[in-house]
Parts: C-alpha cells; structure tokens; sequence
C-alpha cells in the first residue's frame, strides 16, 4: 500500500470532517469512486496515522463548561515533559502546547465554575517543576475547531 496522499484521500477526509457517521457508500456515489476505494483508503489513512479516531464534535458549554482557560506556564528545563503529562492528564484539559516565547507550555482547559478553575490553576501552579503560571480567561469563542479547510490544500495535490 503506497504511502502517497492525493486528492482523492483528501476528498475522502473533507466528507469525513462533514460527517464522520456518513457510510462508504454515500462517499463513493459524492466523489464518483467505488465504495471499496473509500474503505482502502480510509484504512490506509488509519494505517498512516493520518485518521486517528472518529468522535463527535461535543459543545461543553452546552454541558456547563462555559469557564475556558488559557494557561501559560514556566517550567524548570529539566522537568518540562513531566510537566507537560501531567497536564495532559488532568480531566478538564483539551489541550498542551509545547510552545516557544514567554513560556514552555500553553494549556487549554474547561471548567464547570470558578470554584473548579480556581482549584485547577492552584494546584498546578503549585507543582514541584512549575515556576510560574498565566492563567486567561476567554471571553467569547469565536472559532474553537480543530479541523482545517482541507478542500483549499486539493490544489495542492
């Protein structure tokens, strides 16, 4: 199985970031390709590492996670990775950034109330590696996805 992406495989994944539940065969009949082609290709794109995993796209506000924090941290040079797993398994975080500038590390999390925040960003800001925290809060999203137009990047295949 080559490793080579085309625009097909592209295609594929523009349908995939539409709808993730739509059925091979309604993807073969949109792009005009057999629904074999789109199984092989979704399993090579999985076999790639391209496609991770299939899930929903959840709204948390719509859950109570209406409090988004974004935390700047320094950490001690060495201790920089065992900062960052932790971080990465802390329940309310969406995401760690490895990141270069006034910090090490840029944390995304999610909370519930300010009781929650608070008691998250004390208890990181008091780990044993961790020098210094910023923590913001957002006022209003704008965007929050993490999917890229990929239709403009076919150009490009």
């Amino acid at each position: 199985m080559p490793d080579k992406i085309d625009s097909l495989d592209i295609k594929i994944l523009v349908e995939l970031q539409e709808d993730a539940r739509k059925s091979l065969r309604e993807i073969a009949e949109k792009l005009g390709v057999v629904e074999g082609t789109v199984y092989n290709r979704i399993n090579k794109l999985k076999k790639l590492g391209i496609i991770k995993k299939f899930i929903p796209v959840i709204d948390y506000s719509k859950l109570g996670f209406d409090l988004i924090a974004v935390i700047g941290i320094t950490a001690e040079g060495g201790y920089l990775l065992e900062v960052e797993e932790l971080l990465a398994n802390e329940p309310n975080v969406t995401a760690v950034y490895d990141v270069t500038g006034q910090f090490d590390v840029i944390t995304v999390a999610k909370f519930k109330d300010r009781e929650s925040l608070n008691e998250f960003v004390k208890r990181i800001a008091g780990l044993e590696h961790v020098q210094k925290t910023y923590t913001m809060l957002v006022l209003n999203v704008v965007k929050e996805t993490h999917c890229i137009d990929l239709e403009e990047l076919i150009k490009d295949f």
